[in-house]
């Protein structure tokens, strides 16, 4: 028993709820707000270097990817509250793809070695 009307849980949920509405409905000119200046990964311009008509459809395609996002709320939320950090790895199989999340202490060669035998255990499983 806590000395709080509520758990973490009851807190967990709530907040998962306010990041689904909040992801739920994006701001289009709030969009291109945070384009302005922001840097592309892949050439070192920021957006706003771009032409209008450059600028326009990167921000029409940003809208639509932050409308088709997956509602992963519950997972985020419980993530951040259990301190973890989302790894850029990934397994796909099947149709499935497995994402991980470690503790930010976790040495690196150990993440490799749990992501190298889910790659393993899953290549083993496609063969049955």
């Amino acid at each position: 028993m806590t000395d709080q009307p509520y758990t973490d849980e009851d807190l967990r949920a709530e907040a998962a709820h306010q990041h689904r509405i909040l992801a739920a409905d994006p701001d289009f000119m709030g969009i291109g707000e945070m384009m302005d200046g922001s840097e592309i990964d892949s050439t070192g311009t920021t957006w706003d270097q771009l032409g209008d008509g450059e600028f326009d459809a990167a921000q029409r395609a940003i809208d639509d990817l932050l409308g088709k996002a997956a509602d992963v709320s519950d997972w985020a939320i419980n993530l951040g509250a259990d301190g973890l950090e989302p790894d850029e790895e990934h397994v796909d199989i099947a149709g499935a793809r497995i994402h991980f999340a470690f503790d930010p202490s976790m040495p690196e060669e150990m993440r490799a070695s749990v992501i190298a035998a889910v790659h393993a255990a899953t290549a083993e499983g496609a063969q049955r």
